[in-house]
């Protein structure tokens, strides 16, 4: 197989951009928001009562796409929602791996994707708030405060204000990202439809390569050359836009890096044709196979995994329930960004769930 590095780096760069659009509504929404709440929605204040957060979770994750991800990871960096309520959203979640059941073309099997999208989303839905009132019980956390919010407003001496670490992070950087993210909105909510607008995604996909390209350069500039004496509290417009920017620099850096990693090892290393055999082979390695798969970050795998059920005759619905429970979408990568152990934490306790579940369905039999 030729490996094209350049196509493959751009192929990256723009999938990126797509996720970073989605990334941007949540980041800059729930930014705006606590804004305009004027302290309402800050501090330890949480949403609804904290028994009803497993149940909570849940309801957002089963909600088609990674969107509702990203927008837990955030309340959880925040401490808006127990651990428990994180933990049931990504169980809940199957990403974008989603639209793959719920928008099959084959008008044969549109029927059979769509009760299998049902079954895989009930079954996660119920499984997601068993263990989230479980982790909350037992009192698992991952260390909820590791991530300590901090502002990016510096107060430079005058003779630093016109440094290009400064106008690229303050200036430059902060408003590129803003139009690009600006830009890529009505496409991201079209998508959500299966829709698109003529004219408007080819030139889309320059702008989501440029999007991330920018965002990079802002996050490393940022962490290795923007320099200056302690922050200022300052809570205005301007303030609230530098947090939203900062955090959307360094999910995407976090995005692409998963992506490539992710999309190396299954479309390099292993292979097409290595991965169908993978797909074919008995039920019970089937089951485990699309645990893992499910399990990569970001959502390629759980796509992977769509796919194959959705071609494949006598693919497991097990397996897709595995995948589907491992997979935490792209809204792994914030919660990666904010809080390392409480991601690793999530992956980790639910590829053990995904495993114990999908043998349990495998065992009873239970196929559609």
């Amino acid at each position: 197989m030729d490996f094209n590095l350049w196509s493959f780096i751009l192929e990256n760069l723009e999938a990126t951009g797509v996720i970073g659009g989605y990334i941007s509504i949540s980041i800059i929404g729930v930014s705006l928001i606590t804004y305009a709440s004027r302290g309402k929605l800050s501090g330890n204040n949480q949403i609804g009562p904290s028994w009803a957060h497993p149940i909570i979770g849940a309801v957002l994750g089963i909600i088609p796409g990674c969107g509702a991800t990203i927008v837990v990871s955030s309340l959880y960096k925040n401490k808006k929602i127990s651990f428990g309520g994180l933990f049931a959203a990504f169980i809940a979640t199957l990403g974008e791996g989603s639209f793959v059941l719920l928008g099959a073309s084959d008008e044969a099997s549109v029927a059979a994707n769509l009760k299998a999208f049902l079954i895989v989303t009930l079954v996660g839905a119920i499984v997601a708030i068993i263990f989230g009132y479980l982790v909350d019980m037992l009192g698992i956390n991952a260390n909820a405060y590791e991530f300590q919010n901090k502002s990016v407003k510096k107060n430079y001496p005058a003779s630093k204000a016109t440094t290009i670490p400064y106008v690229v992070v303050e200036y430059v950087g902060f408003y590129f990202i803003l139009t690009f993210s600006a830009f890529l909105l009505p496409g991201s909510i079209m998508a959500l439809w299966g829709g698109g607008i003529t004219g408007y995604d080819d030139l889309s996909v320059w702008v989501a390569i440029l999007f991330t390209i920018f965002s990079i350069i802002y996050y490393l500039v940022y962490k290795f050359n923007y320099k200056g004496s302690e922050c200022s509290c300052d809570n205005n417009m301007k303030t609230t836009l530098l947090h939203a920017v900062l955090d959307i620099s360094t999910v995407i850096v976090y995005v692409f890096a998963g992506l490539l990693i992710a999309n190396y090892v299954i479309d390099i290393l292993v292979g097409p044709e290595t991965f169908d055999a993978w797909m074919t082979s008995s039920a019970f390695v089937v089951v485990i196979i699309a645990a893992i798969i499910g399990a990569t970050p970001g959502c390629g795998g759980m796509i992977s995994v769509a796919v194959a059920f959705i071609t494949i005759q006598n693919f497991p619905i097990a397996a897709l329930i595995a995948a589907g429970i491992a997979t935490s979408g792209d809204g792994i990568f914030p919660l990666l960004a904010a809080n390392k152990k409480a991601a690793l934490t999530v992956t980790a306790l639910g590829f053990i769930i995904a495993l114990i579940v999908g043998y349990t369905i495998l065992v009873l039999g239970i196929e559609i």
